[in-house]
């Protein structure tokens, strides 16, 4: 957790496995960037006990995604903290250390203030919107 007025960083992360599993079944979903986009707004926006109540469920919704299907999924699988710790290698070798970090064709975006403007690339380079 993170004070977002001192931007003192706590030493405990209690949401950050359940946050990046999410991150990463949201990708596999197909809704990595919306699903990002909607958490991002929640984290960053101050919404006040984000991780509680239907927060989540709701960013998930707007996402296009069922948060109780996803969390079934992630128990079930095992795989997620493998995936997470590859994008950490790959987030390494791009040279960056935050999140979020998406690279497209080599360009990094960096922040949730950058996934706009990520959205925009994609599309230009033909990606659908909703794909």
């Amino acid at each position: 957790m993170q004070d977002l007025q001192s931007f003192t960083i706590s030493d405990e992360q209690p949401h950050i496995y359940r946050l990046t599993h999410l991150g990463v079944e949201a990708q596999r979903r197909g809704c990595g960037v919306a699903f990002a986009a909607e958490v991002s707004g929640l984290l960053f926006g101050g919404t006040k006990d984000w991780h509680t109540g239907d927060h989540l469920a709701g960013a998930a919704g707007r996402a296009g995604l069922d948060l109780d299907d996803m969390e079934k999924t992630i128990a079930a699988d095992g795989s997620h903290q493998s995936e997470v710790e590859e994008n950490q290698e790959a987030l390494q070798r791009a040279g960056h250390w935050g999140v979020p970090t998406f690279v497209f064709r080599g360009e990094p975006f960096f922040g949730q203030d950058r996934i706009d403007m990520l959205r925009w690339r994609l599309e230009k380079e033909g990606l659908a919107k909703g794909s």
